[in-house]
């Protein structure tokens, strides 16, 4: 009989563990959108402007070619990679000042950390769900319709999630104890998004410059997209691959590195 108490403090702890995770998912989502009439369809408005200025600047001024065996359409060309930046960047930014933006939880009682970037992922992820229900309607509209492969979808939003929550775990256990890191991770967010091919293809890259897409792995996530929306064929498994060695090695890593940390926020917070 004694042997099934410790099954049952782990059951009765996971049980815990993912009744608060779902509490600070909701809260996170209605802080966020607290006091506005439009509610959570901001989330929506906002890459969706930023969207459209990018293409009346690149496809109406520029006119810019897709370059592209997937679509002549540059606005769906751009919005399917667009996609799974916006659930990165905002994910990994908004980690890296969680843990501030929670010291009042974790100072005050025995509160699990690390599930805060995690709580955050989810939360993006909501508004990341309700955009890819809007690019697939635009494309069944606008271009030759929806591939089934796109159930694949899944598949990148979790290895997304992997990788951005390990980057949020790393970042945010060091803004704990240097608090510009919230700052650099802004700048290297930003140098990081124009080195994924989101407005250009792998092939438009010069040469020898190359090996910085082949080394990205939201190249091959924002890839994945377009290809799993776009192309009837089955998916790269092999890019996707290369995706799942990223993510499942940052989140292990940034796991461990988070764990190492912790044991400092109480006092430095």
């Amino acid at each position: 009989m004694t042997a099934t108490l410790p099954g049952r403090h782990f059951a009765r702890n996971l049980i815990e563990r993912r009744t608060l995770l779902m509490e600070l998912v909701k809260r996170d989502f209605k802080q966020r959108f607290a006091g506005s009439a439009a509610g959570w369809l901001w989330g929506v408005i906002h890459p969706l402007v930023l969207l459209a200025s990018w293409t009346f600047v690149f496809q109406v001024c520029l006119k810019s070619p897709t370059n592209s065996p997937l679509t002549d359409n540059y606005t769906i060309f751009l919005f399917c990679g667009f996609l799974p930046w916006l659930l990165f960047q905002e994910t990994v930014s908004r980690s890296a000042a969680g843990l501030l933006d929670h010291s009042n939880l974790i100072t005050k009682t025995v509160f699990p950390s690390e599930v805060i970037p995690v709580s955050i992922f989810l939360s993006v992820l909501i508004n990341h769900l309700i955009a890819v229900g809007l690019v697939v309607a635009a494309v069944i509209i606008w271009d030759h319709g929806v591939s089934p492969m796109a159930v694949f979808l899944p598949i990148y939003m979790v290895l997304t999630g992997m990788l951005a929550v390990g980057l949020g775990w790393i970042t945010s256990s060091l803004n704990v104890y240097l608090r510009d890191t919230a700052q650099v991770v802004q700048v290297v967010l930003t140098l990081w998004f124009w080195l994924t091919p989101i407005f250009i293809t792998r092939d438009m890259v010069p040469e020898q410059l190359r090996f910085l897409v082949d080394w990205n792995p939201l190249s091959y996530v924002v890839n994945g997209y377009r290809e799993l929306i776009l192309n009837v064929n089955l998916p790269n498994f092999r890019d996707m691959g290369i995706v799942a060695l990223f993510a499942i090695g940052v989140f292990l890593v940034g796991g461990l590195f988070f764990r190492h940390l912790k044991r400092g926020f109480a006092d430095v917070l």
